[in-house]
């Protein structure tokens, strides 16, 4: 219980914080933090894909009603969550007897990082592909793409680095 409990403090929170805050950055234009991502990727290992995808599921569904994107963010996270264990075995191999929420504790800061990366580019892909809905404007789309996703991966360091050192 307390550990739903905990979820839905970081659900709530990260929820608030783009809506409220980030959704309003938009650096040069083009780079938006869609910091709330960072719920779906610490959540734990051992999560079965079908409770994984709901959480996603239905924090993209929170940050769609509040920002009017029409299901833009809920495909995104849904597809996340849905990729997220064969990222997260790709990049680290553990006991699967072993539950661990990923972070820099558990995996170590580098193989942290790539995996963030990697997680946020499909995220990010896949919401740059259903905003813009054409390959008429690629070199945009590509910048919003990688500008905001080195956005985002650099806040989720920093969050999880405050977090680490706790």
């Amino acid at each position: 219980m307390v550990k739903f409990l905990y979820r839905l403090l970081w659900f709530v929170g990260l929820f608030l914080l783009q809506v409220l805050f980030l959704n309003r950055i938009h650096w040069f234009g083009v780079a938006t933090p869609f910091l709330y991502i960072y719920f779906i990727l610490t959540l734990d290992h051992n999560m079965s894909r079908s409770q994984l995808m709901l959480w996603a599921f239905f924090l993209g569904l929170a940050i769609d009603i509040f920002s009017n994107t029409f299901g833009v963010h809920a495909a995104a996270c849904t597809l996340t969550a849905f990729i997220r264990p064969s990222v997260l075995r790709m990049f680290f191999i553990r006991e699967e007897k072993e539950i661990y929420e990923p972070g820099m504790r558990a995996m170590g800061s580098s193989v942290f990082f790539y995996y963030v990366l990697a997680c946020t580019l499909i995220h990010h892909t896949m919401v740059f592909l259903l905003e813009f809905f054409s390959f008429s404007h690629m070199g945009l789309l590509l910048l919003h793409i990688g500008a905001s996703t080195l956005l985002t991966v650099l806040l989720i360091m920093i969050v999880e680095l405050v977090r680490h050192n706790r």
